[in-house]
């Protein structure tokens, strides 16, 4: 298990530049947790999920290379799909097994600036909202 970061300045070292956050609001956090993934660093929305409805986690990926890939998606449905007139690809997976705040999964990855970004959102999140998420992470 890899140890988490000492908050986000921990991504930013990683990075050597600020760490890219959404601009757009993000429901209710519990807590969030920034680890250390790959060739990047990863922040985690662990969401208020106490109301039915509400979904339960998101996490953005940053990194010099793509984040490893997620082994509970193997089988999912992928298409392509635009972030800000980039080039992104938008996979789903209904992850049937998870509690209902956590399913299904959308994982939408596209580079910019140098960096190559993984935005997963857990829950009933719609594929507009993480679109307009992913267009609010800055250069």
């Amino acid at each position: 298990m890899t140890e988490p970061l000492d908050g986000i300045a921990g991504a930013d070292a990683i990075l050597g530049r600020a760490f890219p956050l959404p601009q757009a609001p993000l429901p209710l956090a519990r807590w969030v947790d920034v680890a250390p993934i790959g060739d990047g660093a990863e922040v985690v929305w662990s969401l208020d999920d106490s109301r039915a409805g509400s979904p339960g986690r998101l996490a953005l990926y940053a990194g010099r290379a793509p984040a490893p890939a997620r082994e509970a998606l193997a089988g999912a449905t992928e298409r392509g799909v635009e972030v800000d007139g980039l080039p992104a690809r938008l996979r789903e997976h209904p992850l049937s097994e998870a509690q209902p705040s956590l399913r299904p999964v959308l994982e939408l990855s596209w580079e910019r600036d140098g960096l190559a970004l993984r935005l997963t959102a857990q829950g009933p999140w719609t594929v507009d909202d993480l679109l307009v998420l992913a267009a609010s992470v800055p250069e």
